[in-house]
């Protein structure tokens, strides 16, 4: 029980320092009038291309870079564009109101509405990229960020984002099932440990009486064992970092940055949502890292990862779907700010509860669509089919609705005390 509720509270740290990100950067994007009118900007070619250009666009993409058929079956239109909207809305409520990585539910949201697997993974990484480089504060964090430990860092990363990508499309090229069968897969273990954790602690916090919400976190400013252990293993050269803070500052092995960017990277690469949910708790756990100089050296690796693995990784390939990521940022930065605002008039423990439904929402709607791919592969009797293709639908009805019940109550706890939440403004 202690191992399980060490790594739960690790998982839960990194998916809420995740969550921290997107909502600064919602805040820088929307703050300022040129990023907003950047915005704009981005959005014009959603807009045409999914609704002027839709059959000429889809002809003319040639099949080295995935063509018509990496798009397959929602590749331009304004429905589906509309879709990725309602999708952010759901992702930016959860980041904004939970305090939790609401880009966990992209993927998955985008499987459930019939896109490949790949193509998710491809499209939600770009969207962070877009999301990350429209709201860099890198110039703000530089005082916090240590170079020498985020550019070792990075060579790690940029190795994992590799390798985990390129796992992807090696599945995807031997068979599409195949690729998402092996997504779905990680997807469900992720979720669904999230999940069991999110409702153990949730029924733990209510019979203690504790009232903190998910957004209640700890610096991790202290030394835990395995960062000791680790800063005292001497395998030159040395990164040195945290000068600033503490009297000499500390030293660790260039191995264990090389393998935390590759675990990083691996992550990004396979799940599409940028390791930022790794970083954190990995610095500040295991490795030994302050948490200011961990927030800034997040931010600068989010950057680099997402950005080299959506462009080199999934966009030269075809696997990122443009429409759809506009689509994602317009609706998370705007779930963002509304699922911020209701934390305010929301009782701490009610939080902690949404955050357990939906990870667990996610990990059914994963779970029930295995068995489907599990009959396509083969792997299940054909007779199967089916009872397969019922569970499907479950699981996707029932992740669905979990996140529109859950956006009806924010925006109706929005609007219900909109008076208050202006005046407290």
């Amino acid at each position: 029980m202690g191992f399980f509720k060490d790594w739960g509270s690790f998982m839960v740290e990194g998916s809420r320092s995740f969550a921290r990100w997107e909502v600064e950067n919602a805040r820088i994007i929307l703050g300022d009038k040129k990023r907003i009118w950047l915005l704009c900007l981005m959005l014009i070619p959603a807009l045409l291309g999914g609704w002027a250009y839709a059959d000429e666009i889809g002809q003319a993409l040639p099949t080295v870079i995935g063509g018509k058929e990496a798009y397959s079956p929602s590749f331009y239109s304004l429905y589906i564009f509309f879709v990725s909207i309602f999708v952010g809305v759901g992702a930016g409520l959860i980041s904004g109101c939970i305090g939790a990585g609401g880009g966990f539910i992209i993927a998955p949201a985008l499987m459930s509405a019939g896109v490949k697997g790949i193509l998710a993974v491809g499209t939600d990484l770009f969207h962070i990229f877009a999301k990350a480089i429209m709201g860099s504060v890198l110039h703000r964090k530089m005082g916090n960020v240590s170079v020498p430990l985020a550019f070792v860092f990075l060579i790690g990363a940029i190795v994992g984002t590799t390798v985990g990508a390129g796992i992807n499309r090696a599945l995807y090229n031997v068979n599409p099932v195949l690729s998402d069968a092996f997504i779905t897969t990680v997807y469900t273990v992720m979720l669904g440990f999230l999940g069991f954790y999110g409702m153990y602690d949730y029924f733990s916090a209510k019979k203690a009486g504790h009232s903190g919400g998910a957004h209640d976190t700890s610096e991790g400013a202290g030394m835990t064992g395995i960062a000791k252990k680790l800063q005292s293993v001497n395998l030159p050269p040395m990164v040195s970092f945290d000068q600033g803070l503490i009297p000499g500052g500390r030293k660790i092995s260039w191995v264990f940055l090389v393998l935390s960017g590759i675990l990083v990277g691996m992550a990004a690469g396979i799940m599409g949502v940028g390791g930022g949910f790794l970083t954190f708790p990995i610095f500040v756990y295991i490795l030994g890292v302050s948490s200011l100089t961990t927030v800034g050296t997040d931010i600068f690796q989010i950057v680099f990862t997402a950005g080299y693995g959506a462009i080199t990784q999934y966009a030269i390939y075809g696997f990122i779907f443009y429409t759809l990521a506009m689509g994602m940022l317009l609706g998370s930065l705007v779930g963002i700010q509304v699922g911020a605002l209701v934390t305010k008039v929301v009782p701490g423990i009610t939080i902690r509860g949404f955050f357990a439904l939906s990870v667990m929402a996610g990990f059914v709607n994963r779970f029930f669509a295995l068995p489907k791919k599990m009959v396509a592969m083969g792997y299940l009797p054909e007779s199967l089919a089916g009872f397969t293709k019922g569970m499907d639908t479950v699981g996707m009805y029932l992740f669905f609705i979990v996140i529109a019940l859950f956006g009806i109550w924010v925006f109706g706890a929005f609007f219900k005390n909109i008076k208050t939440l202006k005046y407290e403004d």
